[in-house]
């Protein structure tokens, strides 16, 4: 198992040393990268989320540390939930650690929301 893990962070160090240099390579396009590999074990949490305008809550059941370079919300989610969605200037291109582009498309709007755990 110890073998099978270091392998695998291997390998994702050098997908994001192949991702870095391809960044070098496309400057004046801005990028997310979506670091993901399969993990040993998933950490799953409760959490609220409160809407900056409303202050109306909701409680979600959130991935913890999924490798991913920021904290990301669906669309579907934040729309069905009613969360305002703020659209960006310039949509960001989301990448996946193999270098491809990712299946869900650009991120073009963000969402603005408290988020808390066990009250804090």
């Amino acid at each position: 198992m110890k073998k099978l893990r270091e392998r695998r962070e291997q390998e994702l160090r050098k997908k994001v040393k192949e991702l870095k240099e391809r960044k070098e390579k496309t400057k004046g396009e801005e990028r997310v990268v979506r670091y993901t590999m399969q993990p040993l074990r998933e950490v799953w949490m409760r959490i609220g989320l409160e809407k900056i305008d409303t202050h109306e809550g909701v409680t979600v059941k959130a991935l913890l540390d999924s490798g991913a370079t920021g904290i990301f919300v669906d669309r579907k989610f934040a729309e069905k939930h009613g969360f305002r969605m703020d659209k960006l200037e310039k949509p960001l291109i989301v990448t996946n650690v193999d270098g491809s582009n990712n299946s869900g498309g650009r991120i073009t709007h963000e969402v603005e929301c408290n988020i808390y755990y066990r009250g804090h």
